[in-house]
Order: C-alpha cells, then sequence, then structure tokens
C-alpha cells in the first residue's frame, strides 16, 4: 500500500497563499519519508492564519517561494495517489500553481476526509470528520496546523481505514465516488430481466462494493436477462459479492446477503454465488 500525504498551511484567506508544506511518504503501509518546507507566499500574513499556526512573515524572509520548490514537488509526487484531508489542500495548490503559470501536480488527489465518512459512517458519516476529531477518536498523536503533523495524521487514518475494512488504497479510490450510505429502499437495484437474454430466468442480487457503478452492473445483469432484486430470496438463483468493507459487517466476516444465501444453500435451494469477476465473464458470454 504506496502513497503519499500532503497539507499546507497558508499566510490568509487566499489558498493560493501557502506558506507551509509538508509531505509524508507510505511505502507497503509504512511512513518511510517525511519533507516539509516552509514557503515564502509572497503575499501579507492575516493576524488570524498566524494565531492558528504561528507562522509570519519573519519566519519565511529566507524562505523558497512556490516555483523554487516547484521541482522537489515534482520530483517527490508526480504519478502518485496523494492523500489532503479535506479538499483545502488540492485547491490551494491549484490556484497557487495557477497564480505564478506553473503545471499542476500530476498526481491523483484522495481524500481523506471522504474516506474518514464512509469507513466510520455512524461517527462521521454526516459530522465530526475534522482531522483534530478523528485522529483523536483513533488515538492518532499530532501537533494540529503544523503541515509535516496533519499530512502525517492524514496518513495514519488512511492507514487505519484500510486495517477496518481489510482493503487497500485502489479501494478507497473507488469507494468514495461513491455514495457514504446505501439507498435504504433498494429500488433502484430492481431490473426486469430481458426476455431474449441468455440468462432469462435468473434472479441476481448483488453485496458489496463492485468495480463499476451498482446501476451499471444492474443494466448488465438485466440485458443479460436476469432479474436483479434488491435483496436474497427464496427466488434468488444468484448472488455477485463484491468487495466487503468490514466496518459494516457488525462482526462478521461475510454480509447479510451472502449468510442469508448460504443459509438458503444449506436448506437446498439452489444459488450460485459469484464474484464480480466471475459475473463479468457470465453476462460477457450472453
Amino acid at each position: 500500500m504506496t502513497f503519499n500525504a500532503i497539507d499546507v498551511e497558508t499566510a490568509n484567506a487566499d489558498r493560493a497563499s501557502i506558506c507551509q508544506i509538508g509531505i509524508v511518504h507510505v511505502r507497503d503501509g509504512v511512513v518511510v519519508d517525511r519533507w516539509q518546507s516552509l514557503v515564502d507566499p509572497e503575499d501579507w500574513f492575516d493576524p488570524w492564519n498566524v494565531s492558528i499556526h504561528g507562522i509570519d512573515e519573519k519566519d519565511v524572509r529566507n524562505s523558497p517561494t512556490l516555483p523554487d520548490v516547484r521541482g522537489e514537488l515534482r520530483r517527490r509526487l508526480r504519478g502518485s495517489v496523494l492523500v489532503s484531508h479535506t479538499s483545502f489542500d488540492r485547491v490551494a495548490f491549484e490556484r497557487a500553481m495557477s497564480r505564478y503559470d506553473l503545471e499542476q501536480l500530476q498526481v491523483t488527489w484522495l481524500d481523506s476526509a471522504r474516506i474518514a465518512r464512509r469507513a466510520w459512517p455512524e461517527r462521521y458519516g454526516r459530522r465530526g470528520y475534522g482531522l483534530k476529531n478523528v485522529a483523536k477518536d483513533l488515538g492518532i498523536s499530532f501537533t494540529h496546523h503544523d503541515a509535516l503533523e496533519d499530512a502525517r495524521a492524514a496518513a495514519e487514518l488512511v492507514l487505519r481505514a484500510c486495517v477496518v475494512a481489510e482493503t487497500d488504497i485502489e479501494y478507497w479510490l473507488r469507494r468514495v465516488t461513491r455514495p457514504i450510505f446505501p439507498s435504504p429502499s433498494g429500488a433502484v437495484l430492481r431490473r426486469d430481466g430481458n426476455v431474449e437474454g441468455a440468462l432469462f430466468g435468473e434472479t441476481l442480487v448483488f453485496t458489496g462494493a463492485l468495480g463499476v457503478a451498482r446501476r451499471e452492473a444492474a443494466d448488465m445483469a438485466a440485458a443479460a436477462g436476469c432479474n436483479v432484486a434488491a435483496n436474497v430470496t427464496q427466488k434468488t438463483t444468484l448472488l455477485v459479492v463484491g468487495t466487503q468493507d468490514k466496518s459494516r459487517l457488525n462482526g462478521y466476516d461475510k454480509s447479510s446477503k451472502h449468510r442469508k444465501a448460504e443459509s438458503l444453500i444449506g436448506k437446498g435451494a439452489d444459488i450460485q454465488i459469484l464474484s464480480e469477476t466471475d459475473f463479468s465473464e457470465l453476462v460477457g458470454a450472453t
């Protein structure tokens, strides 16, 4: 599991006024390197910002400007997954790079606040997902509003979320694009199968996160002839199992749909349990 985490502090309300950068490098799930630098924003310092992070004009007087550290940023970050907590740091870099007419960072941004809201939805799904609050709950000690410390805390948060969900960074890149809470009715997952499809007569149910949008997968199944249902019943003939978020399984190893299907199979029901790959091959062959 390899990624980088970044944080910035700004001199004033203009997010382009970056005055400190902190970067943490994670390789195979371990922090292996850190880098930080004060930055001369060539801008004024608002006393309110100074009261937050403690950095003022005197501190950055002999510091490099953003164009001066651009090469170091490119060397450390180019082509990587870059974690930041909320969109603040991403927007700060976008505006600062534009101010100096510099190439934007060539990275894949990943918001650790969005991860926290999905890894622990009952705690942070709707509120309370600020870095300080989440770190305190997870037992992550750090000095808030120091860029390097904030970057380390964001990296630790992501690592904890990977452990809780028993998954990796690639999973979270997909998961943050989907809703925090599933549709309560599941109505969008119901489809009538194409009567001309080779799988007409099958009743299919999905469980877990898929590599494609659930609606798209449901459309594929229906086009192949499957009736798509929201829940496992005695009518179910196919269960497609995606990646399971272990934080939502209430201590079980499998989802409630998966366990119910196995229970019905034990009672004689003819249900096939498929991986997403199996499902893709099945509908692709029809």
